[in-house]
């Protein structure tokens, strides 16, 4: 329950494991506090640590101002306009240190909204009574202070962690307004946790989702990776779905699951992102130009083959249809051309898997993009798509030796060629019916 006063609960209550707690994180708050200003855990951290997670980052809020804790810290680097903070660096690691928030005013020093409601300057700093107020979910505004173990929480965010609630602290409409990004967040959050979005949170995010569109395309190239990319991808997909936020994000993704009949696309999208996730449990690498190739791949395709309809050559029809897509996509997200790039050859190299003499075969085997692009080639099979026989041969052929390559070959070029007579019959076939004169005559 949301109170505005503090609840101190001791170590013995809330049960945050010391040993868990990064030590630079503790020897930084400690630091802060021997030099007169108040410092916490806060955050994610702290909501990880509670819940028995290892938290990824250790982020710190203090009374301190950025210059001051530049001046304690000689690795100290201070970044943003926006919202000035502080990174403190152990060679390329580094901790974040905030200062606290106060409510928006319009002074010279102070923070800015603008028509609709958006922040567009955040540099007020105020007690930390005041930075409470100015966190956006309850489950992400507890205080923990390591030098004496106590936990601060002002906004109940540990009975909303205990019922697994999604809280946004304020009136959900306005704090939306603030940073629409926030949306994403509270659906990230309920995804990665598995927990709910309370009512009066969740009820404004549909009408609201397309704020987005405001938001700068870099910032939300950003975002997507998170949701997509963090471990948590196909639950998170599914709730932008029911949220009706994904057609603000990825429109061309959204148009392109309703359009297909078949259902290919929708399972190809579901099963990129559950084989991500499996991915990522594991410690393997993924890839983003790898995603947006699955994100795009239903408009790409039907355009390319639409332009080849109109007597385009195949490549430079998918040329056309992927910088089509790409440029539309990218008026929502950008798409970083070091990651574009690779998306195309993805998607230029699903037609050369339909060449199997033995020396375009072993060129494309040796094409630096041909593992991604094979994996693309499987996820469209395993989809549904009529690229069954094709994975399958790509299969054998790259785990064959010397010989066995030569024999798959071979074999592939003796069936194209009986293919191709029994074209030749057929059509010799239906050439001599025609000139033939009727039985009758």
């Amino acid at each position: 329950m949301i109170t505005g006063e503090a609840a101190h609960v001791p170590s013995a209550v809330h049960h945050i494991p010391a040993d868990k707690v990064c030590g630079r994180a503790k020897d930084v708050v400690r630091r802060l506090q021997k030099a007169g200003y108040e410092a916490y855990l806060v955050g994610g951290c702290v909501r990880d640590l509670l819940l028995g997670r290892t938290p990824k980052d250790f982020d710190i809020a203090t009374s301190a101002r950025p210059e001051e804790i530049r001046k304690l810290f000689n690795s100290c680097r201070l970044i943003g306009r926006r919202f000035r903070l502080a990174h403190i660096y152990y060679g390329r690691d580094y901790l974040e240190v905030a200062t606290f928030r106060a409510p928006h005013d319009e002074g010279d020093d102070g923070g800015k909204v603008n028509d609709e409601g958006r922040i567009i300057h955040d540099n007020v700093y105020g007690t930390l009574e005041e930075d409470v107020w100015r966190r956006d979910f309850t489950i992400n505004a507890l205080f923990y202070n390591p030098s004496n173990g106590e936990l601060l929480d002002f906004v109940g965010g540990l009975d909303d962690l205990h019922h697994r609630k999604i809280r946004l602290i304020g009136d959900p409409e306005k704090r939306f307004r603030e940073d629409p990004v926030r949306l994403l967040r509270a659906i990230r959050f309920a995804a990665k946790l598995g927990f709910d979005i309370e009512e009066r949170t969740r009820t404004p995010i549909a009408s609201l989702a397309i704020l987005l569109e405001a938001v700068s395309s870099a910032r939300l190239f950003d975002e997507i990776i998170k949701l997509l990319h963090s471990g948590d991808g196909l639950p998170t997909y599914r709730l932008l779905r029911e949220y009706g936020v994904l057609q603000h994000l990825l429109p061309l993704t959204t148009e392109s699951i309703e359009e297909d009949s078949t259902g290919n696309f929708a399972r190809m999208v579901e099963l990129s992102l559950g084989n991500t996730d499996q991915r990522i449990a594991e410690g393997k690498s993924v890839m983003p130009a790898f995603l947006y190739a699955v994100l795009l791949w239903h408009k790409v395709h039907l355009a390319a083959v639409s332009l080849q309809l109109k007597g385009m050559p195949e490549m430079q029809a998918l040329h056309v249809a992927a910088t089509d897509a790409l440029r539309d996509q990218v008026d929502f997200t950008a798409v970083p051309r070091r990651f574009s790039n690779i998306t195309r050859e993805i998607w230029a190299l699903q037609s050369r898997f339909r060449h199997r003499d033995l020396r375009r075969a072993n060129l494309l085997l040796g094409n630096a993009r041909f593992r991604a692009a094979y994996d693309f080639l499987c996820l469209r099979a395993e989809a549904g798509e009529q690229v069954k026989d094709d994975a399958e041969w790509w299969t054998a052929f790259q785990h064959a030796t010397p010989e066995e390559r030569q024999e798959l070959s071979n074999g592939a070029q003796g069936k194209k060629a009986g293919l191709r007579r029994r074209k030749k019959r057929k059509k010799s076939s239906n050439a001599k019916a025609a000139t033939s004169p009727p039985a009758s005559e």
